[in-house]
């Protein structure tokens, strides 16, 4: 099962089309690919409108304001909150619950509300412990729509996943809206969690980062292995270990990737007439 995660990942970086309607957990690049250095790439205009609430950004999929947000459909998520940089957490609204009642924006997944995949919080208006648990490589956890002529996207989710399994794209397919608009969907599977020992110089983690904001950067970890021992993997696409792969400059969106680190030696300690 190993090895079918790996090749799914492998397959969603390099062999699949994206355009700028699909969500990042999604993105694959295009087939014409523009490179240029991470630092250089130019910012894009951006149609998210961010408010502050309590310190915590808010973004709106849709309009500038909960009255301009759509009603949610059955188990569709009405807000997804990015724990990527946990000093600057963010939430997006995506829709509003029925009912009058409130989409949680807790920063914890004990809600009875939250699917957390790596780190990322999906909230959903219905308690998640009614939905089955998914099998893994077999059951979609959840469908992505991108909704056709706009940049918003729909979110139902079907299962939950097994404790401590990562997502991944299983299937892409076109589907019909009922006005007879064509678009794709986006289905989403669960796996396990890679165990695989990294090789000499194999990355352990890839990153991609896209501009949501002119102050938020939306960004998707994966990992690819495991560190051998007394090393570790970066868990920040800024952190030491990094370096700059590939940017798409039509989609605004740049690629790292993480390698192995030594452990730094833990702190000396030192005692009551010790000398310098």
């Amino acid at each position: 099962m190993q090895v079918l995660a790996l090749f799914a990942l492998v397959w969603l970086l390099n062999e699949v089309r994206g355009v700028i309607r699909t969500p990042l957990e999604a993105f694959r690049p295009s087939a014409e690919i523009h490179i240029r250095r991470p630092d250089k790439l130019p910012l894009l205009p951006h149609r998210r409108t961010m408010q502050q609430k309590s310190g915590l950004k808010i973004l709106y999929q849709t309009g500038v304001s909960e009255e301009d947000l759509p009603d949610c459909r059955a188990r569709q998520v009405c807000s997804k909150v990015d724990l990527y940089d946990s000093a600057q957490p963010w939430i997006e609204r995506k829709c509003r619950c029925l009912g009058h009642r409130p989409c949680s924006s807790d920063l914890s997944s004990d809600d009875n509300h939250t699917l957390a995949d790596k780190t990322t919080l999906y909230k959903t208006c219905e308690p998640v412990r009614r939905l089955p648990k998914c099998r893994y490589f077999k059951d979609a956890a959840w469908t992505i729509f991108s909704l056709p002529d706009s940049n918003a996207t729909q979110q139902i989710v079907n299962c939950h996943c097994p404790k401590s399994s990562v997502t991944y794209l299983l299937k892409k397919l076109p589907y019909t809206t009922p006005s007879g608009e064509q678009g794709n969907q986006y289905q989403f599977a669960c796996s396990p969690q890679s165990r695989l020992r990294c090789s000499r110089k194999e990355p352990c983690r890839l990153f991609s980062a896209r501009r949501r904001h002119e102050q938020i950067d939306e960004v998707n970890a994966s990992t690819i292995c495991q560190c051998p021992r007394d090393h570790t993997c970066p868990k920040h696409h800024t952190e030491p270990g990094v370096l700059p792969g590939v940017t798409y400059v039509a989609e605004d969106i740049r690629t790292y990737h993480g390698y192995c680190m030594p452990e730094p030696p833990p702190d000396s300690y030192r005692f009551v007439g010790d000398k310098d």
